[in-house]
């Protein structure tokens, strides 16, 4: 009897959020809906006093990976004492720009043509404007470089706006975006968009996981036929296998060019595919699906074998895409195998969204019912509010104070809540720690529960 092989385990990393309170936010948000492949934060709010660097080291010692909202925050907390941990930050630009600029002009905020704009580099100002048709001769641009300083950001945008030389300003900067309302000029705060937060998450998990891979590394894709697929030599199928692999051939033709790639027939029963680990991870979604396997199903009616190898020379990656062919042979079925990167072979299912293999572990029973006991709790009080504090959950339960602080700790630990920034408050003291409910992840974890088999004989 065959071992089924399990999909690859997904590192279980801690990644460390450091940022303003709506960027905190906007970046839980982003995490919660990776269910498939879920995210354990440790959020940090830069508001306070000791500012970025000295929130990258509080939770530093408690993560695996920070994450930092921008260049600016980054620089600043690398310029202070090392980090015992590695740090990534989201970088600017992209579709955030075009966004501020359409909710500048759909709101009245600000003209568009007589703008000051921090942080983003002046070619992609240029050309985001070019495409938008619009006249940048009076639009003022200072660009991020690591010694520029959040005052310095300030004052660019305070002299062309005294001057009359603007309409108002478009930051990537919190703080400043708070000096520049305290001095009425209108500004928006230039916000990253939902993909790239996502894409910032993914790298920190990888830099986490030390599994990042040189965009650069070759990667060489083989596609076989089955041996089912094979004539005998003195049969009259010869013909239809010729037709069968032109066929393939056409195909990989055609999906190969997403990916950038050369397609070589390598012998009688398969092809190899040459591209660059950057090409590949554009082309199978960065690695969550496998190539060509779903649409030379759809197309051919037949389920090829494919295996995945990276090297740094064509020979190593060729040799590791034949071991990994190897494991697409021994295990028939929807899936390719990558052999190259760190923790071994990596199974890549051609219908990902249908993957049992890539769900989260489970949680378990437990805290499950802990937490669908609190929102059942809240839900009866009419409080659809997932942020709680300790004090909350203790009314809702009727617990101590210290019992409910623990119940909090323990759903932190099996990833169903998020530690968040205390709420500003005008209080004396040291405001309450509050924790996002993962509702979703209890749904989830429902649902992934193998329903009881019956025997009605």
């Amino acid at each position: 009897m065959s071992r089924q092989r399990s999909g690859p385990a997904l590192e279980d990393v801690t990644v460390g959020v450091v940022g303003a309170d709506n960027f905190l936010h906007r970046v839980a948000d982003v995490a919660r809906a990776e269910v498939r492949a879920p995210y354990r934060l440790v959020t940090a709010s830069e508001a306070g006093a000791s500012g970025a660097q000295g929130q990258a080291v509080r939770i530093a010692k408690s993560v695996d990976v920070l994450l930092f909202s921008g260049p600016l925050p980054y620089d600043v907390a690398m310029a202070g004492e090392p980090l015992p941990v590695p740090a990534t930050f989201v970088p600017l630009g992209g579709v955030a720009l075009p966004t501020a600029l359409l909710r500048g002009a759909l709101t009245g905020t600000v003209d568009t043509r007589r703008l000051s704009i921090d942080s983003v580099n002046t070619r992609e100002v240029r050309e985001t404007y070019a495409e938008l048709e619009l006249p940048m001769d009076a639009v003022h641009v200072i660009e991020y470089h690591e010694s520029v300083s959040e005052k310095e950001f300030f004052e660019f945008h305070l002299e062309h706006y005294r001057a009359g030389r603007t309409s108002g300003v478009i930051t990537t900067v919190p703080t400043v975006a708070e000096w520049l309302t305290a001095e009425d000029i209108p500004n928006l705060t230039m916000a990253p968009a939902p993909l790239t937060l996502r894409n910032a998450l993914r790298t920190a998990r990888l830099l986490a996981s030390g599994a990042r891979m040189d965009d650069s590394r070759i990667a060489i894709v083989i596609v076989r036929l089955p041996a089912t697929a094979l004539p005998n030599r003195t049969s009259s199928s010869n013909y239809w296998f010729q037709e069968l692999k032109l066929f393939l051939h056409r195909t990989l033709l055609h999906e190969a060019r997403r990916m950038d790639a050369a397609v070589l027939q390598r012998d009688e029963q398969s092809y190899l595919v040459i591209t660059t680990m950057g090409s590949l991870r554009a082309g199978t979604d960065d690695l969550r699906r496998a190539p060509f396997l779903a649409k030379v199903s759809a197309d051919l009616g037949i389920d090829t074998e494919v295996g995945i190898g990276l090297g740094r020379t064509t020979l190593q990656a060729e040799e590791n895409a034949q071991d990994a062919l190897n494991l697409s042979a021994e295990r028939p079925g929807d899936r390719a195998y990558l052999i190259g990167g760190p923790g071994g072979p990596i199974s890549l299912s051609a219908f990902p969204d249908h993957d049992p293999d890539t769900l989260a572990p489970p949680v378990p029973d437990q805290k499950n019912e802990t937490l669908r006991q609190i929102i059942e709790a809240l839900d009866a009080d009419g409080d659809s509010n997932r942020v709680v504090d300790a004090e909350r959950v203790a009314t809702v339960q009727g617990v101590t104070l210290r019992t409910a602080r623990r119940t909090l700790h323990n759903l932190v630990d099996a990833g169903l809540a998020w530690p968040m920034p205390p709420a500003r408050q005008q209080k004396v003291g040291r405001p309450p720690v509050r924790y996002q409910l993962l509702d979703e992840r209890l749904q989830a974890s429902d649902s992934a529960t193998p329903k009881p088999k019956f025997n009605l004989a």
